[in-house]
């Protein structure tokens, strides 16, 4: 294998690292957005029960909603630090190997 290949090889690695990173973000968005669904949904038929009969019930719920929030936000904010440290090494590689930047798009 010689130097330009393992080159591309390294960048193609990076590049599907940063894809990785890009479904976890999608995946962190989406379990970010669940919660705010399932508290439309009780507010949306909150005329139909008692806060004081289903209490301890919307309790439980309001826990799962902040304990999903939090998960997704982490998953979010993860993977963009992820990308950023992604994307910064690649920009290395392509100012260190000039023949890099014939392939690369912009």
């Amino acid at each position: 294998m010689d130097g330009k290949s393992l080159v591309i090889a390294k960048v193609e690695l990076l590049l599907s690292e940063k894809m990785a990173m890009l479904s976890t973000l999608r995946t962190g968005i989406a379990v970010f957005t669940l919660p705010f669904s399932v508290l439309t949904i009780l507010i949306a038929t909150s005329s139909f029960y008692e806060i004081q009969e289903v209490g301890w019930l919307l309790v439980m719920v309001y826990t799962l909603c902040a304990a999903l929030a939090s998960v997704g936000s982490y998953l979010v904010f993860r993977s963009i630090k992820r990308i950023h440290i992604l994307d910064h090494k690649i920009e290395q590689i392509k100012k260190h190997h000039k023949f890099m930047d014939q392939l690369m798009v912009e």
